[in-house]
């Protein structure tokens, strides 16, 4: 049951991704982590996480313009931070990194409505690799410095898109380079990949009145606080 619901988790968060460029791990990894494994867990988040951000770069049929200084300096940061992060991954128990994932999107939460803090590229960055490797929730610190500095809407939607994807890669060489990496079961991830392909399709069609609407901060709050309950309960039982 919980591996279906986290499965549902996956689909959901891709929907909300397509129509907005933010929110996949955020709604995914707390059942993604109940479900299975830590280190299973983040990298079949790394692995769909990209497939999900290189579909909305190639369906939005236009040249994507990131903030580039703050997209290059937040991934020469990053890397350090992704080999940190595999030793807390290897190193916590599993219920710390449970909790972890929650206080993750608890942040983000925070982050979407503070639009004054000044947070430099570098520590957003060298905290997004830690993150990406831990709980893969990599999005607040990236967001608070895209919003701390005014970035437009179109501005943080590409620069977080080009930084999920450079992340993804640099998740990815840090777990393989630090010792053979725990992976998902075979069969959940090749069922998962094609359905993350066609929830994107249904996102970007059905879910984009949504996030143009005004219940959209609602129904994605909504959906972020039910998911981190079903984990913890997961997660504690």
């Amino acid at each position: 049951m919980l591996l279906a619901a986290a499965c549902v988790s996956v689909v959901l968060g891709t929907m909300l991704q397509a129509a907005t460029g933010f929110g996949f791990s955020l709604v995914a990894a707390p059942l993604v982590f109940a479900a299975l494994d830590a280190e299973p867990a983040v990298v079949l988040l790394l692995l769909l996480g990209l497939e999900v951000n290189v579909l909305t770069l190639v369906s939005e049929h236009r040249t994507p313009r990131p903030l580039k200084r703050s997209a290059i300096t937040m991934l020469a940061y990053a890397a350090p931070g992704a080999f940190a992060g595999v030793i807390v991954l290897r190193a916590l128990p599993e219920v710390a990194l449970q909790v972890a994932v929650t206080v993750g999107v608890a942040g983000t939460l925070l982050a979407r409505r503070v639009t004054t803090a000044h947070v430099p590229a570098g520590i957003a960055g060298l905290a997004a690799g830690a993150l990406t490797t831990t709980t893969s929730t990599n999005g607040p610190p990236m967001l608070l410095h895209l919003l701390g500095r005014g970035a437009k809407p179109e501005q943080v939607r590409d620069t977080l898109t080009v930084c999920f994807i450079g992340l993804a890669a640099l998740g990815a060489f840090a777990l393989v380079s630090s010792g053979q990496p725990e992976t998902p079961d075979g069969t959940l991830t090749l069922a998962l990949i094609p359905a993350v392909a066609l929830a994107h399709v249904i996102g970007r069609r059905g879910f984009t009145r949504l996030a143009q609407g005004e219940h959209y901060e609602r129904v994605l709050t909504a959906v972020m606080v039910v998911a981190v309950l079903v984990g913890l309960v997961g997660a504690l039982s």
